[in-house]
């Protein structure tokens, strides 16, 4: 069995993103798909992808694939005090990760050196426990390798002597066309990335939950929307979160991943 490593991590890498200049491309997914279909946790496989495969009654056999990075849309508010937030969702790569905890075999582990979450799948039996005890909806199963797969942060690019020093970043991150996806150390509080969340009042995903995931997100900046949601960042926490997190649009999203 695989043993847990020290749960401070010597580097917490990470992602932050910024909801308010997302436009919900689908870049970042399809790059993480074509770059990690040979990669770390290859193959990503799909299933009938574009429909058409039907059972021995001829009803459709539905579609089901790998992904580790998804985009959901959502609209808070009405009519013109609306606004469409698109939300990139993958591993948060938690501090406190409970799918770590819960796997069975060990497969599920946190790395030491920097903060990764990751899967052996040669330990894993495809039990699906750690997509049971993620909120986030992060784990995929895979289910012609019937193993679990989610995000590697591009482990196998971002330590890849083989690429060039200024693209060892995640595939997300280096083809989103309007910057809206940072790539750092966030355990390092003087980081660029580090700053960045600061500045901007970033914030966890269901903080309540006490995964503590590394992954921030940027809320949207005031726009007619803070008419329905209130927007504005609340003071952080001595703790280094960030205080009143149900005030904010992050919150209401959090209550429509909850549902």
């Amino acid at each position: 069995m695989t043993s847990l490593p020290a749960q401070t991590p010597d580097r917490q890498l990470g992602l932050v993103i910024d909801l308010d200049i997302c436009v919900g491309c689908h870049a970042c997914a399809v790059n993480c798909k074509e770059w990690n279909s040979g990669g770390h946790s290859a193959p990503m496989t799909d299933w009938n992808a574009y429909g058409g495969e039907t059972d021995s009654e001829g009803q459709d056999e539905g579609a089901w694939g790998v992904w580790f990075n998804r985009i959901n849309a959502y609209e808070a508010g009405d009519g013109t005090a609306s606004q469409t937030v698109y939300f990139p969702r993958s591993c948060l790569h938690c501090a406190d990760a409970k799918c770590v905890t819960v796997c069975p075999t060990g497969a599920s582990y946190k790395r030491s050196s920097d903060g990764i979450v990751l899967v052996d799948a040669d330990l894993c039996i495809g039990c699906k426990l750690c997509s049971w005890a993620c909120p986030y909806g992060a784990r995929e199963y895979d289910a012609t390798d019937k193993v679990m797969k989610k995000c590697t942060l591009c482990v196998d690019r971002i330590y890849n002597d083989n690429v060039p020093e200024a693209e060892r970043i995640p595939a997300c991150v280096s083809t989103c066309p309007v910057g809206a996806r940072h790539y750092g150390d966030l355990g390092d509080p003087n980081s660029e990335i580090s700053l960045l969340v600061a500045a901007r009042g970033g914030y966890d995903l269901m903080p309540e939950m006490g995964y503590r995931p590394t992954n921030k997100y940027l809320p949207p900046r005031p726009r007619q929307v803070a008419e329905v949601v209130d927007l504005n960042p609340s003071p952080a926490a001595n703790d280094g979160t960030t205080a009143g997190a149900g005030n904010n649009l992050l919150a209401w999203v959090d209550a429509m991943l909850s549902r």
